[in-house]
């Protein structure tokens, strides 16, 4: 072999070589890429600009989440997300105290003696989950597994048991929101649950059957799902899942693989109570400002266009081939106003289709709602419409239920009550043959209470049939019914030596 041909044999097998450790390498990037594009969580680091200024209301720490992980067969590898989400999730347990009233048939003769028979209190127990999203103790749940509790205690992962109180609840949306005292507490920081995508892996880790520090996964099965739990809840735009998901999981956190909180479970979809395929959960991004609300104003601040809809149901009933129409607009149409409307304003115009806010596509009145929950009025936002074939834009100031852009406060509804208490002694409450009880010890004239007829002297035994000892009993009770959809106080009490009374007092305007 000449030298000639040598040069050429040893360049083409450089050649070969460099080609082979170019297409590895290149291979290797790809797989990694192909990875994370397959399994990473749908956050990939980013947070939106809502639910980062959500994160900060509780002061979290934005690095705090996990890097996504894959085993060495490429399959996405949920350790590290669980055994961090397990720490941050709570056991909630509830306790309700009633008791069953008899009237004495002697009081409507005498209008003396026992203002009614003995009864033991009934107290029921019931159990839950909740997700610790600050240092500080804070807490999301659900409400329905706090409403009516007159005690809720929460027992960390390593067993430590906490009174928690109850800093604000949500019906319509099934948000509640506790706080525990102490400091360094593990907790959840917020993903993004916008980024979310249909086939994407989670986990819902809960208490189901009271069992404890219980993990399951699953993947988004649909998004911004609406018309679940037969319309009970005022915002309906959930993240559905078909991990399993049981009674217990409630207010339990839905997490992706980087270890990060994109929703709040919520509801199961079954016949017989237990799981039968899909769960529902509330996304953070709803849930996330729903409590910053309440920590920040005691209350929920809910933005509105001041727009009205269709309603296909009603329409297919008279109208099918009209109903079958609008369910196919790819967005929402505007129907008409209300008295005083942002929207109409702005220049949107009835006919209307509502096709984005700020440039997040609206499909169908789910995703507006779920958009719209992120605002507070007051601030502005941009409203494409499209219009006889054409896309216009409109920024529309956002407004609150009273057609303003005020930040409403939540009243303290006891204060509102105007009155004071102190409480009985034992030895007294004997001597009037009561077994609980509580004294007004002052009322001012512009009260609730003495609009009602309750002045100083009045002795309160139960409210809404639960008993009261002191005034944090009244303000537990109070609290809890101004949450449900009936806002009415049931005070039953008497005067000394006077017969029993039961004064209904509306709170639905404080």
């Amino acid at each position: 072999m000449n030298i000639g041909n040598s040069k050429n044999v040893i360049l083409i097998v450089l050649v070969a070589i460099v080609s082979s450790i170019v297409t590895l390498m290149g291979y290797n990037v790809i797989s990694k890429n192909d990875g994370n594009r397959l399994f990473s969580g749908s956050s990939r680091g980013k947070i939106s600009e809502e639910v980062s200024a959500y994160a900060n209301s509780f002061e979290q720490d934005k690095n705090v989440v996990l890097a996504n992980l894959t085993t060495s067969d490429g399959y996405p590898d949920f350790t590290e997300a669980a055994s961090k989400s397990v720490d941050g999730v709570v056991h909630v347990k509830t306790k309700t105290v009633t008791q069953q009233q008899y009237i004495n048939p002697f009081d409507f003769f005498f209008g003396f003696g026992d203002r009614s028979m003995p009864s033991q209190p009934r107290e029921q127990v019931g159990f839950g989950s909740g997700v610790i999203i600050s240092k500080d103790g804070y807490i999301i749940t659900n409400n329905h597994v706090v409403e009516n509790a007159n005690e809720v205690s929460v027992t960390l992962n390593d067993n430590r048991e906490f009174v928690a109180k109850v800093a604000g609840t949500d019906r319509m949306s099934d948000i509640a929101l506790l706080k525990i005292e102490g400091n360094d507490f593990p907790y959840l920081t917020f993903g993004n649950s916008d980024e979310l995508r249909v086939g994407e892996w989670v986990l819902a880790v809960g208490n189901p059957f009271n069992l404890t520090s219980t993990v399951t996964a699953g993947i988004v099965s649909a998004k911004n799902r609406g018309n679940v739990m037969g319309g009970g809840l005022g915002i309906q735009s959930f993240i559905q899942i078909d991990a399993a998901v049981n009674p217990g999981n409630s207010g339990g956190a839905l997490v992706n693989t980087r270890g990060e909180l994109v929703g709040i479970n919520t509801a199961i979809y079954s016949e017989t109570g237990n799981f039968a395929g899909y769960a529902f959960a509330v996304p953070i991004s709803i849930a996330g400002k729903i409590a910053a609300d309440l920590k920040e104003y005691g209350t929920v601040q809910r933005a509105l266009l001041g727009i009205e809809v269709p309603n296909i149901e009603n329409i297919r009933r008279q109208d099918p081939d009209k109903a079958r129409e609008l369910s196919q607009i790819k967005g929402v149409q505007v129907e008409g106003f209300s008295d005083r409307s942002a929207a109409k304003a702005a220049g949107i115009q009835k006919g209307d289709v509502i096709t984005a806010i700020n440039n997040a596509p609206i499909r169908n009145f789910a995703e507006l709602q779920s958009q719209l929950t992120k605002y507070r009025p007051g601030e502005k936002v941009n409203v494409t419409v499209e219009r006889n074939g054409n896309n216009r834009s409109f920024t529309v100031e956002l407004t609150n239920n009273e057609g303003n852009t005020e930040i409403t406060r939540s009243a303290n509804a006891v204060n509102a009550l105007g009155a004071t208490f102190k409480q009985i002694p034992d030895e007294r409450k004997r001597a009037l043959g009561i077994s609980s009880g509580i004294e007004v010890e002052s009322v001012e004239s512009s009260g609730i209470f003495r609009k009602e007829g309750i002045n100083k002297g009045f002795i309160i035994m139960r409210i809404n049939n639960t008993p009261v000892n002191s005034e944090s009993d009244v303000t537990n009770i109070v609290a809890t019914t101004r949450s449900r959809q009936d806002k009415v106080l049931l005070v039953a009490g008497f005067y000394p030596n006077g017969r029993t009374q039961y004064i209904a007092i509306d709170l639905s305007n404080i």
